[in-house]
Parts: structure tokens; C-alpha cells; sequence
């Protein structure tokens, strides 16, 4: 079956997604994501650095977007259980890099940079070895399409609450709106609000790793228009089989979808 022409389908979810969540309005809306599901406690061996970690894939994942305030430093250090000491220096070291800005007085704080430093040419210590490079690649796609397809499955065999239909639709269409600077951000959004609405914290962590090294190799090529529309295509797919709960749907639509970046990404790195 043709998930991408099934329009009548996907129209009837939207029409059941408004029938359960009511329509919202803009504050009524719930919010897609928050910066919390990975801004969680670092281990204490490694506070620094996880404690780095854990914001810059908040940032580069677009949970917390350019511009944005991030949390008080209490309560981010509350949130990141590690001393204000580790914060500040893992602040400042995100500052000397160019991800995050500091501002004071009444409205200041630690703010997003408007424009974030650019990505790395390739993905992070392979180097130049096109043999790692190709290993790299190859483990990458099969890390995500194990555990990708498998949370679209779960999601769709879970019974949904109206917020979290909301929510998923909500982040479909702002992918689907999204500007291309924007894009990557927005894909990576739904793709993990597909794992938080699973309802397994464990899994958050492992695809948000998993969205960081695509995105990385992602960020090696050009953004094409016909693959961000056929993305477009596939995501609805996806999210309208969760929405219809459609296991085999759900899964056959994630793994079409990651087949499509892999054929992508070997055309461009192999």
C-alpha cells in the first residue's frame, strides 16, 4: 500500500486529532518539546563534559532554539544535578565557542546565539579516512534504523492521550512549515517527540545520540528540495499511522523514510 497517497486517511487523523485535543489556540497549545528531556542528571565522573553534552544537543537538536533564554542557572543546575561551578564553566565554554550569549540586567540571562558556529565538514573524529568514514556511516545507519523503526512501532501500539496526539501533529506541521535553516531542527523535534510520547525515558537519550550523528552527516551535504518534500510526504505517513495505531504501518513508514536518507547519504559519502 502507498502510505504517501493516502490522503484520505492521513485527512481523517487530522480531523480525529481535532476531535480529541479540541482546537487550540496559540496559548493553549501544548508544547512540542521541552529542553528537560535531555537536560537530565550528568554522572559525577564526568560532570563537565556531560553537563556540555546534554546542552549542546538541546541547542543543536532545536529544543532550545536561537535566541532563547535557557533556564535559570539554579534551576538548570538543579535540573543537570552538578554544582553552579560546573554549570558556569560549561557556560562559559559554550560561550567562548559561540553557542550561547550572556546578558544582564532585569531581562538577561544565558541566551541561544542568533546564529550558531557552523557544522563540522564531516562527522566528528572520523578525519579524513575513508575507510572510517564509511564505517561511521554504516554504523550510524544501522544504530538508527534499529532503534527508529522500532519507537515508531511502539508509539503506534501505545494508547495515545489527546495532549500527546496533539503534540505530535503539532510537531509534523511545524516540520513541514519549517524554513530550510530550520529544517534539520524541526525534523529532529518530531523525531524524538516520537520517543517521548512512547513513554520509555531509556529511549530518549539513545535517539537523540542517534539524531546527532545523522544530523552531523546530514550536515556534510545539501539540502535538496525534492528530499525535503518527499520527507514531508514520509512524515506525515508516519505520524498518521502512529495517530491510526498502526504498528506495521507506523514501522513500514520509518523505514521507508530512513531508507530514503540512507540512499541519500551513500550517494554523497561512499
Amino acid at each position: 500500500m502507498d502510505r504517501r497517497g493516502d490522503q484520505g486517511d492521513a485527512d481523517a487523523t487530522t480531523a480525529g486529532v481535532a476531535a480529541v485535543g479540541g482546537t487550540a489556540s496559540a496559548a493553549e497549545a501544548a508544547e512540542v518539546l521541552s529542553a528537560g528531556l535531555l537536560l537530565t542528571p550528568a554522572r559525577p565522573a564526568n560532570a563537565f563534559e556531560e553537563t556540555v553534552q546534554r546542552l549542546l544537543q538541546s541547542i543543536r537538536l532545536g529544543l532550545i532554539g536561537p535566541g532563547e533564554r535557557l533556564p535559570p542557572e539554579r534551576e538548570l543546575a538543579g535540573m543537570l544535578e552538578v554544582s553552579r561551578d560546573t554549570l558556569r564553566e560549561a557556560l562559559a565554554s559554550l560561550a567562548e565557542a559561540g553557542w550561547v550569549t550572556s546578558r544582564r540586567g532585569r531581562n538577561g540571562g544565558t541566551f541561544v546565539a542568533l546564529e550558531l558556529p557552523s557544522p563540522s565538514p564531516r562527522p566528528v573524529g572520523v578525519g579524513d579516512d575513508r575507510l572510517a568514514q564509511a564505517a561511521h556511516l554504516e554504523d550510524t545507519l544501522a544504530l538508527r534504523a534499529v532503534i527508529e523503526v522500532g519507537t515508531a512501532r511502539r508509539a503506534a501500539e501505545r494508547e495515545l492521550s489527546a495532549v500527546d496526539r496533539e503534540r505530535l501533529w503539532q510537531a509534523y506541521e511545524e516540520c513541514r512549515s519549517a524554513s530550510g535553516g530550520q529544517y534539520r531542527m524541526a525534523d529532529s523535534r518530531l523525531h524524538l517527540l516520537i520517543a517521548e510520547v512512547l513513554g520509555a525515558p531509556s529511549l530518549i537519550p539513545l535517539v537523540a545520540d542517534v539524531r546527532m550523528r545523522v544530523n552531523e552527516l546530514l550536515d556534510g551535504i545539501p539540502l535538496l528540495a525534492p528530499n525535503i518534500a518527499h520527507s514531508d510526504e514520509q512524515h506525515r505517513a508516519i505520524v498518521s499511522a502512529i495517530l491510526r495505531g498502526g504498528p506495521d504501518e507506523a514501522a513500514a513508514a520509518m523505514a521507508e523514510h530512513i531508507d530514503g536518507t540512507e540512499a541519500l547519504l551513500r550517494g554523497f559519502y561512499a
